[in-house]
């Protein structure tokens, strides 16, 4: 069992940036890969990010592609996404997610953290 928990969801001017972290407890954390994902009011969940295991491979989403960067620490359990240059279609709840294989396919994901808001206003 893997317990996510993100943070650093907020309010932010477009062009602005955020830095979400997810931490996770539980089983041993190096051993998954993490993905982020997220869910804007009245669409379905979206790919946003992975990152394998090591960190040493990297996926975004089209759409965050050069604007965003996923990156994670073991030592600490933790993962982050780094959100610049962000658009009011930025908006949306993020989730992030273990699993053994990365993936940007959110229904291989086995642990989901609770979400956080990310509201960006023009």
């Amino acid at each position: 069992q893997v317990q996510l928990v993100e943070s650093g969801g907020g309010l932010v001017q477009a062009g602005g940036s955020l830095r979400l972290s997810c931490a996770a407890s539980g089983r041993t954390f190096s051993s998954y890969a993490m993905g982020w994902f997220r869910q804007a009011p009245g669409k379905e969940r979206e790919f946003v990010a992975a990152i394998s295991w090591s960190g040493g491979s990297t996926y975004y989403a089209d759409s965050v592609k050069g604007r965003f960067t996923i990156s994670r620490d073991n030592a600490k359990n933790t993962v982050y996404l780094q959100m610049n240059s962000l658009k009011p279609e930025d908006t949306a709840v993020y989730y992030c997610a273990a699993d053994p294989n990365t993936s940007n396919e959110q229904y291989e994901y086995d642990y989901w953290g609770q979400g956080t808001q990310v509201t960006v206003s023009s």
